[in-house]
């Protein structure tokens, strides 16, 4: 029974560093670069960064001095601060597991149509719904192993992007547009700071890991590692690339300093499915936790 169950990088890595490096990445970096500029980039990801890993140390405490079953979130709360608590978070922890698998779909749905007018956004929505609650019951493997192709999909976006060139003669501005036309500091800071906090995806992952006291840690730290090294060498590439004021104006300006512009719409499909299947996988360990 054992052997069927996740080990650290199917079931806690590759589900957090998905949700990590999401749609916000591709929609909404460049947009963050554009009005804080370089240096208020890097500031940002790294207090981001900080709290994100914070939780993690809180998170890598519990997990290796109890022992973690099914559940994710709720039975780790539950069980550090009475089930009481437990109980009160356990319902709106599934909610806001279920309610995002809605957003994430949306948003796979109207870039879809965005690319190809003739579908229809509600048939695309319901279909990739059914596909991805059929795939995550069918098999938690299968579902991994389709996150493994996303991963590879994402990997590709980002290698396009690095052997990109710049779209415009451009010098790299430190902090961003005139404070005139620019969103201040805070207001930026709010709008990146979910892109970092994925690494639930993988601590809900809980009830299908080998060995979670072990795989959460281990998962979890490397995930926000990796993703802290992402989000630091982006802004250089990004504000190297393209004045500020194209990359506030542009969404997908990602696409247009790309090598191949097709491998960033690629990855923001991926990364919207990606993260509605973290939240399907996640938000049954929740409530069936919460029942028992």
């Amino acid at each position: 029974m054992n052997n069927k169950k996740l080990g650290t990088f199917g079931g806690v890595f590759t589900p957090s560093i998905l949700t990590i490096l999401g749609v916000i990445m591709y929609l909404r970096f460049g947009w963050v670069v554009g009005n804080v500029g370089l240096i208020g980039t890097l500031l940002i990801v790294t207090l981001s960064t900080s709290i994100t890993f914070l939780t993690s140390l809180s998170i890598a405490s519990i997990s290796t001095n109890t022992q973690v079953k099914a559940g994710g979130a709720y039975y780790m709360i539950s069980r550090s601060l009475g089930v009481e608590i437990g109980g009160a978070l356990g319902i709106p922890l599934y909610l806001a597991q279920t309610f995002s698998v809605a957003l994430y779909v949306m948003g796979f749905a109207e870039s879809l149509v965005a690319i190809f007018p003739a579908l229809n956004i509600k048939v695309v929505g319901i279909v990739s719904t059914l596909a991805l609650g059929g795939l995550a019951l069918f098999s938690t493997k299968a579902t991994i192993k389709a996150q493994y192709v996303i991963l590879f999909v994402i990997v590709l976006s980002l290698l396009s992007l690095f052997f990109g060139g710049a779209i415009e003669n451009s010098s790299i501005e430190m902090w961003g547009v005139p404070a005139a036309r620019s969103v201040g500091f805070w207001q930026v800071f709010a709008v990146f700071f979910p892109a970092v906090t994925g690494i639930m995806a993988g601590v809900n992952m809980s009830g299908d890991l080998k060995n979670a006291s072990r795989s959460i840690p281990r998962g979890t730290f490397l995930a926000v590692g990796t993703g802290y090294l992402i989000y630091m060498a982006l802004p250089i590439i990004l504000a190297s690339r393209a004045d500020a004021s194209t990359l506030v104006s542009d969404p997908l300006i990602m696409r247009r300093i790309a090598l191949w512009g097709g491998a960033i719409l690629l990855g923001v499909w991926g990364a919207s499915l990606s993260s509605a299947v973290g939240s399907l996988l996640g938000a049954p360990g929740a409530s069936g936790s919460y029942a028992r």
